[in-house]
Formats: structure tokens, sequence, C-alpha cells
């Protein structure tokens, strides 16, 4: 299937995009309805009323002025009346508005142009001109008399009308728009929230002020959150007691089998009771990690010395490469929370870096305003489809799931805990061959 374009992608993502564009359409066709109606209108029924009325009171008006015409009497007419009026014959020759042509000469009229009068015409209709409308007369003696409408402004004048009219429209679009946007503004504000509430922040409900459907929404998104957080609570209150109470009585069976004497059932009881030693100590150190950087206790470290003395210390003896910035200074750590994540992540890299023939890597080194510290195997590797997981709690890849390597799939999950309460992420990257694992940590 083609990956569908990224405009077409925010097209179909934003309501507002849509709205706009739905308000705009709305506005064009309305004003496309309204001005085809209006012309059918007037095209229609309207003259069939009218051109007779108009035929018979330019019949009265010819006769009024006689034949041969009287000049005097048509000047009283175009005095009296809002119309426009020109003689043409072998004794009168009367033009009652000559600039109104491209031509005011008396003997460069068009004479024979019919036509004449239909830009000043009923209705301005250029399909029927001044002898469709019934607006001019032929007297006995040779004389034509042609009528039209004066005072009608010039031809632009409805085109700006129009104009006039589409702009307001599209005034009064934006205003609704405007309105609707207003009426979808808590949407922001529960997207917001809902984003929070996934990210297990419940400490800020969402607010609006809104006493309508949206609020109603957000207020019962609340009562869900309030109710989540409750059970969550609830949960991990259990999860702390049992762990509380489950180390007394596996120290005291730790305790009783180091009486026993040796033996091979004595070694698998010690390393089964360890297991679940560090699984308790992992559940309870993960429950503290949930409150964020609020179970954090921050103080300047040495990270490059920090290093340098879990290595020591802890994995004495085992084949680590190290490559440190020493030029890293004092950083804002929680240093026995960074010691948890390294310890993590190097015994990860050693269980399943297989039998390669190049030693993991411990790196920290500055990246940018961030501190990247983590450590690269050179084993099999993680598949892609997997590594997006490994970050989960009790999650192992096919590969790991034998006993023999041990673990349960609750050290990467502390590491990425540790890293997002100091505020940053652990990323996983194919190392071409193997895997880096590297906490990003922002100052």
């Amino acid at each position: 299937m083609r990956p569908m374009p990224a405009g077409r992608r925010r097209w179909r993502h934003s309501i507002k995009a849509r709205l706009v564009a739905l308000f705009v359409l709305l506005a064009l066709l309305t004003t496309l309805v309204f001005v085809i109606g209006m012309q059918r209108a007037l095209q229609g029924g309207w003259q069939a009323v009218a051109k007779p009325l108009v035929a018979d009171y330019v019949d009265r008006l010819a006769a009024e002025i006689g034949s041969p015409p009287d000049e005097n009497r048509a000047r009283a007419i175009v005095a009296r009346l809002p119309i426009s009026l020109r003689i043409d014959g072998p004794v009168v020759r009367f033009d009652s508005h000559p600039d109104s042509h491209p031509d005011s000469h008396p003997d460069s009229r068009h004479d024979g142009d019919e036509s004449y009068g239909a830009q000043t015409d009923l209705g301005n209709d250029r399909r029927f001109g001044a002898e469709g409308w019934g607006l001019v007369r032929s007297t006995a003696d040779g004389h034509r008399l042609r009528f039209g409408l004066s005072g009608l402004g010039s031809a632009s004048k409805p085109h700006a009308i129009g104009w006039t009219t589409l702009g307001l429209l599209l005034t009064l679009t934006t205003g609704a728009f405007l309105y609707v946007r207003r009426l979808l503004r808590p949407l922001d504000a529960i997207g917001d929230g809902v984003e929070r509430f996934g990210r297990g922040d419940f400490a800020q409900p969402i607010t609006t002020k809104r006493h309508d459907e949206l609020g109603a929404l957000a207020e019962r998104i609340n009562t869900m959150a309030t109710s989540l957080h409750g059970m969550l609570d609830a949960k991990r209150a259990l999860l702390l007691a049992i762990s509380h109470e489950l180390r007394s009585p596996l120290t005291r069976a730790r305790v009783n089998a180091e009486l026993v004497d040796e033996s091979e059932a004595r070694t698998a009881l010690l390393r089964d009771l360890g297991e679940m030693r560090d699984l308790i100590t992992d559940l309870l150190e993960s429950e503290r990690l949930a409150d964020g950087h609020r179970a954090l206790l921050t103080a300047p470290v040495d990270v490059a010395a920090l290093v340098h003395d879990l290595v020591v210390t802890r994995f004495a003896g085992r084949p680590l490469t190290l490559h440190l910035d020493e030029q890293l200074g004092p950083w804002p750590l929680d240093a026995v929370r960074i010691r948890l994540l390294l310890r993590n992540l190097i015994d990860n890299a050693l269980r399943h870096g297989g039998a390669a023939a190049q030693p993991p890597e411990v790196f920290a080194r500055r990246d940018g305003q961030a501190l990247q510290i983590g450590v690269r195997d050179h084993g099999p590797g993680v598949a892609a489809d997997q590594r997006a997981r490994l970050g989960d709690a009790f999650y192992r890849p096919d590969s790991a799931r034998t006993r023999a390597e041990g673990g349960v799939g609750l050290g990467l999950h502390l590491c990425r805990l540790v890293a997002q309460a100091h505020g940053g992420s652990l990323e996983f990257r194919d190392g071409a061959p193997g895997l880096e694992v590297a906490a990003r940590l922002p100052a």
C-alpha cells in the first residue's frame, strides 16, 4: 500500500482546516446559487410581465412626442423621466445623452445598429436589445425613436455589487468559523489532559469553564482519570505490601538454605532464592520510580568516575571496554539510580552478548545539551520489530527466553524508568552487529 502524502495526512487530521474549507465552499456556493437564481428570476417571469408594460408605455411616449417629432417635447420628457432618447430622421436629429456613446458626433452614431440602447435597457439583457424590449418606434414621416434608461451608472456597478456581496458572505463565514472554533476550543484542553493521563500524570485535571457537552465530556474524563488513579494506587500499594511481606520469609529461607550441606540442590536453591530476591528488589524500585523525578535525589555527579567505580567494584575481571568522555564534568544525577541503570545494562550485555570476540562497550558522552550513557554488545542483536518493546515490564524477546540466561524482563524496564525520571529516554539501536542501549539524559 502506498503511503499517504504528508499534506493529505495533515488535511485529514486537521478539523480546523476542513472547517475553513467547508465554510469557504459554503460561501461560494451560496453566492453562486443566489446569483444564478436571481438571473433566472429576472430573465424569466419578470421579463414576461414587464415587457408588455414597457412597450405600452413607450407607445404613449412616442405619441406624446408626435410626428414629425417635436424636439421640445422630447427634451421635456427626458427632463421629467429617467430615460434616454435618440431621434434619427430626415428632419430631426436629437440625442439626449450624446456623451454616453463611444463617438458622440451626430454623423457617426451607428444608425443601423439595432442594439443601441442595449447597455441601458431594462434588465441590461443583451439578448433582446432595444428592439426586443420594444424601445424603438418608427414614425410615419421616417423618423426612428429609440428609448432607454438613464442613471443606472457604469456597467461595472453590478460587478462591484457582486464582489461586495461575496465579501460580506465571506466575512459572515469567517465569523461563523471563529464561533465554531471557540465552541471546539475545549478539545485542545481535553487532548492535553488525555495525553497527561496516558503518561500516568494525574496531578492536573482537565480544566474548562464550559457548561455544554464538551464541558460535560471533560468532567467525565476527569472522573474516569480519578478512578483509574485510585485503582493504580491501590495496585501499587498491594504490590509494595506483598513485596515487603515476602522479603522476610525469603531471607529466612536463604539463611536456612545456607546451613544445608554443599550439593547441587543447595546451589540451585540459593540461585532461585537470589532470583526471587532480585525480582522483589526490582519490583519495589520500579514502584518507587513511578513517581518520576520526585523519587530522585539528584546531585552533581562525575559520570566518568561513577562508571569506573562500578566496573571495578561490581564487574572486576569481566571483559568490558570503556569509552568515556573525561571532560563531561559534574552532571545533575541520582547516583544510586544511575548505578542501577548501568548495572542492569552491563548485566544484560554480558548475558546476551553471546560468544562474541569483542567485549561489550560501556560509553558516556555528550550529545549536544544531553548526556548519553549506555552499553553496546556484539552479540546476535534483537530484531527491529522487538526492539520497541524491550523496555516493557516482563517482556523478553524469544532469543532470551531461556532459564539458563536468567532474567525476568524487569532490568531494561527499570533502566527506562530511571531515564524517564531524569527527564530523558532509553533508546535501542541496532549495533550491526549487536545491540546498543543508551539513556539520553538532558542537562
